[in-house]
């Protein structure tokens, strides 16, 4: 049976600006000469430094660890002398400690760096605690550690696995450039989290504007793998999560819900290739896919990129801007991070730098809500954005959990189709800030 053309209700179907990468094969960008690693990517716990200043390191080495659950290890770049180890603000705004690694030009690999066995020898513990090993954290943009993904409570029984590969976000292109290179991996890494859950479903969801990539996985599947390519609406946020699995599975997550509680798990396409990777050549989390688009870039491209390289290096390597940019985002224009600064480096949830001249980020005016209804009616999560937002903006920030603030997924839905060009998402944002600080100090 084919799953084609699944979709959700709302959502709102932007332009795609995809065109400036989607045919640009992956190339390895430069070794930089030098990396900044922040010790706390993910979601979770930081990493505690395992090496001081004046060590050697080689590629794929351990270099920080946390003894948290909810954490994941970080491993070094390249090959070199630790240089220093200092503090920096990371490009998701995060004040993390970073060790400044030299390369010293021999790109050594770890001895730590080996194969480790087939999914036929393998358990599942022992696929989760490889994952965990190679500091393989969710590459969508969340950065949640997939080992702790992997380890649902006894009491949640998963029988679907679903590959995020709907990839949304305008201008991005790292996942579909992935899926049409790499389906092997992307595949593999599939079959290694379903033995991981013991799970009999598997699902790859794409979007119909990425049929190549479609083509190339089904070349990969065969028919006892239990695995199904599923079509999906171009529409955005087609690659949230909930949504994914509304759409996939019909089932409809709920309120401060998980994934987990309807027996689902999610992942993206690109940490099951780096799951693959981690199994098959025993290689950690070093480096990964990174879209650089947008019109203020001059050579736009999908490059695998050391981790801890900085975006300014990154940018070089594809021509430098073409004017004075307005903006430059880690991610998409939707949901990405704006940066305070191209000196920031490349982490595991860089999925995409953009790159927006000065004339696409000119503020419009702002009016008085006219009462439309639109942003209701694109709405994923079916919450009322006017009145959240209504709210937050007087700071009565009660009144905006009432009306589900916290449910928002900040997807920028509501913000893009507001005729009256209102704050809806940012106001939103700031209230879900308030509330949340608020209960943690209670």
């Amino acid at each position: 049976m084919k799953l084609e053309n699944l979709t959700f209700k709302g959502g709102v179907h932007v332009p795609h600006s995809k065109e400036l990468t989607e045919k640009k094969a992956l190339e390895y960008g430069k070794e930089p000469s030098m990396v900044y690693i922040p010790l706390h990517q993910h979601t979770g716990a930081p990493c505690e430094p395992l090496v001081k200043v004046g060590d050697t390191v080689k590629v794929g080495q351990k270099i920080g660890q946390s003894q948290a659950f909810v954490s994941a290890p970080i491993h070094s770049s390249i090959a070199g002398t630790v240089k220093e180890i200092t503090k920096i603000t990371t490009p998701t705004g995060i004040n993390s400690t970073c060790i400044v690694i030299e390369s010293d030009g021999s790109n050594e690999i770890s001895e730590e760096v080996k194969p480790k066995g087939s999914l036929e020898t393998l358990s599942s513990k022992e696929i989760i605690e490889i994952i965990k090993e190679a500091g393989i954290t969710g590459m969508g943009g969340a950065g949640f550690p997939t080992h702790v993904k992997l380890s649902p409570p006894p009491d949640k029984k998963i029988d679907t696995v679903i590959l995020n590969g709907a990839e949304c976000e305008p201008f991005l292109t790292s996942d579909h450039r992935l899926m049409l290179e790499m389906p092997d991996k992307v595949v593999f890494g599939l079959k290694a989290i379903m033995k991981a859950l013991n799970v009999k479903n598997g699902f790859i969801g794409v979007e119909t504007n990425k049929m190549d990539a479609v083509s190339a996985l089904e070349s990969i599947i065969k028919p006892e793998d239990n695995i199904k390519i599923v079509t999906l609406q171009t529409k955005y946020p087609q690659g949230d999560e909930k949504r994914l699995i509304n759409a996939v599975t019909g089932r409809v997550v709920p309120s401060g819900g998980l994934p987990m509680d309807v027996n689902c798990v999610v992942n993206n396409v690109s940490t099951a290739k780096a799951i693959a990777e981690a199994i098959l050549e025993g290689k950690p989390l070093y480096e990964r896919v990174v879209t650089i688009t947008g019109n203020g870039v001059k050579e736009p491209k999908n490059l695998i990129v050391k981790i801890g390289t900085l975006f300014g290096e990154v940018i070089e390597q594809c021509g430098g801007f073409n004017e004075t940019p307005g903006k430059v985002i880690m991610g998409g224009p939707m949901m990405g991070l704006s940066q305070f600064s191209i000196d920031v480096p490349v982490i595991k949830g860089s999925g995409g730098i953009l790159v927006l001249t000065e004339k696409e980020t000119l503020a419009e005016k702002v009016s008085p809500c006219i009462k439309c209804g639109k942003c209701l009616e694109v709405c994923p999560v079916k919450l009322q954005p006017l009145f959240i937002s209504a709210y937050a903006l007087k700071k009565d920030f009660e009144g905006s959990e009432k009306y589900g603030a916290l449910d928002c997924v900040e997807c920028g839905a509501c913000s893009f189709i507001c005729p009256a060009k209102r704050p809806l998402v940012e106001s939103i944002r700031f209230s879900k800030r308030e509330i949340l600080a608020k209960r943690k100090k209670s």
